[in-house]
């Protein structure tokens, strides 16, 4: 794909006869679970495939395990680059499929691959050089941890391309209403690779490294499964500098307000520290638990990505509108039961990951405000997976700044100064929430996000 001759946009290139236009978008309750539900295992593979290889490395002692802990955090970092990839891509190309033209839709997907394999080749070789000071900066003095982060780290990057792949064609398919296939690719791989793990730490005695290589294994086996797909779309495979352009415009943002969320995270983790062990611990069995949370209400703004962009790129900003009131209204319900499970799993849940009398009595001070966010949180969820569908990158960016900068991290260091202890913390993650809350629900309701068209201008 070239440019555009005559000074004709991007726009202008794409918007050739309309291919067939897709079936009727439908936004129903069943629509919208179709949508949500195979996005939610895609979103909870990796995770659980972790949780299996942190297993299996865990028998071969506290240092190969530390080695993981280390190494994991970096192609962590990578996971996270390729969600902003994909998130951009998801809106972008449902704003092409709501128009009718599937092709373009794709094409923002042939593009975002582009971006995926680039950066995965800059992570690739970046590994190969930077391993050493990356894993001493974040593995401390221990040159036996040091050494394992080392070479796994190195080994795992191999798979960075295709991570990053894999993403951007969540992306697409998603724009597309495609959840499916990106469920039976992310699944099949993860299964692969976790039966891979233990074969290869004992069975062929590779250890450590043998948990990189089943990493590796899973990644290329997946972006390949996801290039092949848009080989079969039959569609440009050339880069289009326009289009990359845009891509990366709205990456910016979303990457700017990524960057802020990681920020805050390990600004809070590190508070907690200084509260002492017994509140580090609560803190970190609440927070790992709020994570969980998050994947489950993610799958409900992927869906609302999906079809806000999809109906917004049919010009139906109308239904936008009416889609974006039932989306708060699945959220409200699904935050409302997550809260009263949370609460109800108070007496229980914190004895399941620590017998420590100290840690349990500092998670009983942290419940109440996990499980009482949880409504503002799932409407959150929703709203920012509208904005995002719509492609209202900057405002997103812009009030999460506020909320993380102007809200949440003053009150965490003031929570520290003033000795409030696990408390003060929560009580900053939830001002966070509802400063977003707010700053989301009033846009929403203004209703200036509902640009309709192929592509937001």
């Amino acid at each position: 794909m070239s440019e555009p001759a005559g000074g004709g946009t991007v726009e202008d290139t794409l918007a050739i006869a309309p291919a067939e236009s897709p079936d009727e978008i439908r936004t129903d309750a069943r629509r919208i679970a179709a949508l949500a539900l195979p996005a939610l295992v895609v979103l909870a593979a990796e995770p659980l495939y972790v949780l299996v290889d942190t297993a299996v490395v865990g028998h071969l002692g506290g240092t190969a395990l530390a080695s993981l802990a280390v190494g994991g955090t970096v192609i962590s970092f990578c996971a996270f680059l390729g969600s902003v990839l994909a998130y951009g891509t998801t809106g972008r190309a449902a704003r092409r499929y709501g128009a009718g033209d599937r092709a373009a839709a794709v094409s923002e997907g042939v593009q975002a691959s582009w971006l995926a394999f680039a950066a995965g080749l800059v992570i690739l070789v970046g590994a190969q050089f930077a391993a050493g000071p990356v894993v001493r900066t974040l593995g401390g003095s221990n040159p036996d941890v040091t050494h394992g982060a080392i070479v796994w780290l190195r080994i795992a990057a191999l798979g960075a391309p295709g991570l990053l792949l894999a993403t951007a064609g969540n992306g697409w398919m998603r724009g597309v209403q495609d959840t499916r296939r990106p469920l039976y690719y992310v699944l099949g791989a993860n299964l692969l690779s976790a039966a891979l793990s233990p074969v290869l730490v004992y069975g062929a005695g590779l250890g450590l490294a043998g948990s990189a290589v089943a990493n590796v294994a899973a990644q290329t086996t997946v972006g390949v499964l996801f290039v092949t797909a848009l080989l079969r779309e039959r569609v440009p495979l050339t880069p289009h500098t326009g289009l990359l352009r845009a891509q990366l415009s709205g990456g910016r943002d979303l990457l700017i307000r990524g960057s802020a969320f990681q920020i805050c995270f390990v600004s809070m983790t590190a508070v907690a520290s200084r509260f002492g062990s017994a509140s580090l611990g609560a803190h970190q069995i609440a927070w790992e638990l709020w994570l969980f949370c998050s994947l489950l209400l993610d799958a409900i703004a992927i869906a609302a990505q999906a079809l806000v962009g999809a109906v917004l790129g049919a010009s139906q900003a109308d239904q936008a509108r009416a889609l974006a009131r039932r989306f708060v209204r699945v959220g409200l319900v699904c935050g409302v039961a997550l809260g009263a499970l949370i609460a109800a799993g108070e007496p229980v849940v914190p004895h399941l990951f620590s017998g420590d009398p100290h840690v349990i009595a500092q998670a009983h001070v942290v419940w109440p405000w996990f499980a009482a966010m949880q409504p503002a949180a799932a409407i959150v969820f929703a709203l920012d997976g509208v904005l995002i569908g719509a492609g209202d990158l900057a405002f997103l960016r812009n009030v999460t700044l506020v909320a993380g900068f102007g809200a949440f991290l003053p009150a965490i260091w003031l929570a520290l100064a003033l000795h409030w202890g696990l408390a003060g913390i929560w009580f900053g993650l939830t001002l966070f929430v509802v400063v977003r809350l707010v700053g989301n629900g009033a846009r929403v309701h203004r209703g200036q996000w509902a640009v309709t068209g192929a592509v937001r201008t």
